[in-house]
């Protein structure tokens, strides 16, 4: 027996009233509809919520960080977070623990937070992401008979979800938006923030930047209705063999574009590199 269930709490983008889905397409009170792609995702981001016409990390991008991950270099991060996931699952005893991944990418963590938790603890995930290519690419993966998640192309700034609906936010290496977490999150909900650490990737850094800005101490503000509950620094060292899995973890990261021609030449010329891994994980619990 299963204890996936699909995520239902949707909102319209139009007009924030609840979707309900009819056959293949969601729709609202006011006859805003949305239609299901083959994929099995639905794009909730209207045109007036762009900035530009293809937002979100590229094609090029989320291929490359599928191929990354599915290697398992990050599996230690994935590990911690579902240990904080199930922890409070156990807390809160919820009949359905409904859990969001706001910028989920290909949806690793999501499939990772899956596997992990314990079939007997009933769960409704939903992976979103405002590139429509992540947010296909994590549809395609899925079990199409017995999906894992719903998967929809949305933006932090406007959750396409209803208030106080989820138990848990995860925000991986992303762009958090705390306003519109604590409006989705139940109280007593939980954030769950991973950020890179100082010396994350420390070693690639040193080869494609001429000279690295010395570590200053994050201040660490508690955002409004949250209070801090735990943190925990994941840090141990990853050995990349071959050129194309350099390349890949450079295409994933921001540092494809900040760094120079001169750089990123240096980075291609790679044909073995050892990295430290460096993540900072924070639980913020909603007021």
């Amino acid at each position: 027996m299963t204890h996936r269930s699909p995520f239902q709490a949707l909102a319209c983008p139009l007009d924030g009233e609840p979707l309900h889905l009819e056959g293949g397409t969601w729709r609202c009170a006011s006859n805003h509809s949305f239609d299901v792609a083959k994929q099995g995702y639905v794009n909730l981001l209207p045109v007036q919520q762009k900035r530009s016409t293809d937002p979100g990390d590229s094609k090029a991008m989320v291929a490359a960080r599928q191929r990354f991950l599915a290697a398992g270099e990050y599996a230690p991060i994935a590990e911690a977070l579902s240990q904080a996931v199930v922890s409070h699952a156990d807390q809160t005893q919820a009949e359905t623990y409904c859990c969001l991944d706001a910028g989920c990418g290909e949806g690793y963590y999501l499939r990772q937070l899956a596997h992990n938790v314990p079939e007997s603890q009933a769960l409704s995930l939903l992976g979103l992401d405002i590139s429509k290519w992540a947010v296909q690419s994590a549809a395609k993966q899925d079990d199409k008979q017995a999906p894992i998640c719903r998967w929809v192309v949305g933006s932090n700034a406007q959750l396409p979800i209803q208030s106080a609906s989820v138990d848990s936010v995860l925000c991986m290496f992303g762009f958090p938006v705390y306003s519109e977490f604590a409006c989705v999150l139940k109280t007593g909900g939980q954030l769950i923030q991973v950020d890179a650490g100082p010396q994350h990737l420390r070693e690639l850094r040193n080869i494609i930047y001429p000279t690295l800005k010395p570590t200053r101490e994050k201040e660490t503000n508690v955002p409004e209705g949250f209070a801090r509950r735990a943190s925990e620094q994941i840090c141990y060292a990853i050995s990349l063999e071959g050129g194309d899995v350099i390349r890949d973890l450079l295409t994933m990261t921001p540092h494809l574009y900040r760094a120079s021609a001169e750089g990123r030449e240096k980075a291609a010329a790679l044909d073995q590199l050892t990295l430290t891994i460096d993540a900072q994980l924070t639980v913020w619990e909603r007021d």
